[in-house]
């Protein structure tokens, strides 16, 4: 036994110090070009809203405080529906494909939007690129996970996120300069690059095998490596994860191996919703609006999605050097720390009315205005400070690591309808969060839903601590031997003698 394990891993280190990432780079960069997509229309509502609600609004597309609550939330029920449909397509035609077929929708979507003569074409394409949005949420992340080795999957993994984020900051840049039917237009043109490039891509090794397409799945893990790529190795094991496979019923779902992984990555999802982050996003401009912050609002967002991409990116630094536990953990307490600060700063007691007929006013007038002045002038900051740190804290965590986590936890049997039903859930709770959001703020202010984030920050604090397993430096076969085993990440071979760790 202490022959034969060094020399398994001497021959996995030969084999991955052949590994050319180009080509997998490629096809990631391929793929996430639909999250890109999804994180511009999410936030498509924030820039536009105003115009919508302003009395120079075309009388046939104003919209009222329930028509704008609409308008927000209709993309996320969009993206649960195509949640519901990833379930069925990652498992009939393949997550390539499924990324593909989402460009439909999106497209059509944004044809509407552009051309909206009336309230209902904007309802219906908002909600179709939400169909859109869902559909690349749920399989983008598998398919990332799928054609990925695991010394870049931490990395790879929050390609999603990160393109998703540069997509909502093109669309706040964008949106500075450039009318809202155009802002419809383009954001058509990613959906269309990304069918023609994955054109061109492989589909996942993984799904190919599953499917006895042996030489077709060899094929495809040799672009994905290089030509200099021993390929056996991971085939083989790809081949023994798939082969201790069985077809699962319901009464499997109860035993730990997969309902764990599940109610893991299912919780995760809800709380991520949870915090907040989606209606802070749709909600953005209209929020700065209401807190009084210095800047103009469409100026404080763009600043918001700048920072939320810089965070992402040292997220995706972090990833495998930190772990994903460490980065949660961080996450989670700057959130809560902001929320805590946004609770505060908005729970404020108006002062009481000073007559200024009365005498001595006028003696003490202009003093009293030049210290309201410079105190409204602090207090203005903090907001864009807070909202600013709550989505740096969430974009180098909860943001990305989600995405990655689901696609690695999920048992491989049920990975594809699993998945769809994880982004269901997701975006269920975000189309109620979102909707009621609005209502929310008219009636409490902003005092209420940042008091609710607060306390959902602490929530994912404890769920981190009990629930998510550390799964940095991990296969996806290792993970998986760790719910089915209940705590040792360790394979152990057929052949005695051998192990894999």
């Amino acid at each position: 036994m202490n022959e034969e394990t060094p020399l398994l891993h001497r021959r996995t280190a030969s084999s991955d110090s052949q590994i050319s990432n180009s080509r997998l780079y490629l096809a990631v960069f391929s793929a996430v070009l639909g999250n890109f997509n999804f994180g511009y229309s999410l936030v498509y509502s924030s820039p536009v809203l105003p115009k919508f609600k302003s009395p120079d609004a075309d009388p046939r597309l104003r919209m009222d405080t329930d028509q704008a609550a609409w308008f927000g939330s209709i993309y996320t029920l969009g993206a649960a529906a195509g949640g519901l449909g990833a379930m069925l397509l990652n498992d009939l035609i393949g997550r390539k494909m499924s990324i593909m077929m989402s460009a439909v929708p999106s497209s059509i979507g944004y044809m509407l939007m552009g051309g909206a003569v009336n309230l209902w074409m904007l309802l219906l394409g908002r909600f179709l690129t939400g169909v859109a949005g869902g559909i690349t949420a749920a399989s983008i992340p598998v398919y990332i996970s799928e054609i990925s080795h695991k010394k870049v999957r931490g990395a790879l993994g929050s390609c999603p996120q990160i393109t998703a984020v540069f997509g909502t900051l093109t669309l706040y840049a964008l949106g500075l300069v450039v009318p809202w039917r155009w802002l419809a237009v383009a954001g058509s043109v990613p959906a269309v690059l990304m069918v023609i490039l994955l054109a061109f891509m492989p589909s996942s090794p993984r799904r190919l095998l599953s499917l006895g397409q042996e030489q077709k799945a060899e094929k495809a893990l040799r672009w994905l490596r290089g030509s200099n790529y021993n390929t056996n190795i991971e085939l083989n094991a790809i081949q023994q994860s798939i082969n201790t496979q069985v077809k699962i019923t319901w009464s499997q779902l109860l035993t730990p191996i997969y309902y764990r992984p599940i109610l893991i990555s299912v919780g995760m999802r809800f709380l991520q919703q949870m915090t907040g982050i989606t209606p802070v996003l749709v909600y953005l401009e209209p929020i700065f609006a209401k807190s009084n912050v210095a800047l103009e609002p469409r100026y404080d967002a763009a600043i918001v999605g700048a920072v939320r991409l810089f965070s992402v990116a040292v997220a995706a630094s972090l990833m495998d050097k930190a772990g994903r536990k460490a980065l949660l953990y961080s996450s989670s307490m700057l959130m809560f720390l902001s929320s805590l600060t946004l609770t505060m700063i908005s729970h404020t007691t108006p002062c009481p009315a000073v007559n200024i007929t009365a005498p001595g006013y006028s003696s003490h007038a202009e003093l009293g205005n030049t210290l309201q002045a410079s105190q409204g002038t602090a207090v203005s900051v903090i907001p864009l400070i807070s909202t600013v740190v709550f989505i740096f804290g969430y974009a180098m965590g909860w943001g990305p690591i989600t995405w990655l986590l689901m696609s690695e936890v999920l048992p491989l049997v049920a990975r594809g309808v699993a998945s769809g039903l994880c982004v269901t859930v997701s975006w269920l709770t975000a189309f109620v969060l979102t909707h009621v959001f609005t209502l929310m703020v008219d009636t409490y202010g902003l005092y209420v839903p940042y008091l609710m984030f607060t306390v959902v920050c602490v929530l994912c604090l404890l769920f981190n601590a009990v629930c998510i397993p550390e799964t940095r430096n991990r296969s996806l076969e290792e993970i998986e031997n760790y719910f089915r085993t209940g705590r040792t990440f360790t394979i152990r071979q057929n052949h005695p003698g051998v192990a894999s760790s």
